[in-house]
């Protein structure tokens, strides 16, 4: 939570400064490492927030574009995030749990349940996050499920034809 906080101060520095965001989105990635979770969050944030007033102009979908990549989020991670928040754009399941279509199955399961795990809204309690980002879990647990049922779909389908052919 105090990393959370100190995160969230260096972006409000990064808004009242004319240098830019560049050096603050870097500086918070350097707080964090590379691969942190808590570095998706700070993007998923900024989503909420670019979203709240029901318009999603290509310029803010620019600078979170920009922001995601200094703070390391891989292209599939933003479209899945963007996917999640963005009501015009149609989520790739797999983008949504960062899988490739062409891994197996029993992969694919340990990396849903791994990230089930990681995102539940629990997690964020007990990390002692506020009540906004507890909400953003549920939202972003929804999605995970939802993304799973499709391949899950997808792929039983892929068996009824399999079947029939065979």
């Amino acid at each position: 939570a105090e990393d959370e906080a100190t995160a969230a101060r260096v972006f409000n520095m990064a808004r009242q400064d004319a240098a830019g965001f560049e050096h603050y989105a870097a500086r918070v990635a350097r707080m964090f490492g590379t691969g942190d979770p808590i570095l998706e969050d700070v993007v998923e944030g900024l989503f909420h927030i670019a979203v709240a007033d029901g318009i999603y102009h290509p310029n803010e979908d620019a600078f979170l574009h920009e922001v995601a990549d200094v703070l390391g989020l891989s292209e599939r991670r933003f479209r899945a995030l963007r996917a999640r928040h963005v009501p015009s754009e149609a989520p790739d399941p797999h983008d949504v749990l960062g899988l490739e279509p062409d891994m197996p199955m029993e992969e694919m399961r340990r990396r849903y349940h791994r990230l089930v795990r990681d995102t539940h809204p629990d997690q964020m309690i007990a990390r002692g996050v506020p009540e906004e980002a507890v909400q953003l879990a549920t939202k972003r647990l929804a999605a995970i499920n939802e993304a799973w049922e499709q391949i899950l779909a997808r792929n039983a389908g892929i068996k009824a034809v399999a079947t029939r052919s065979g």
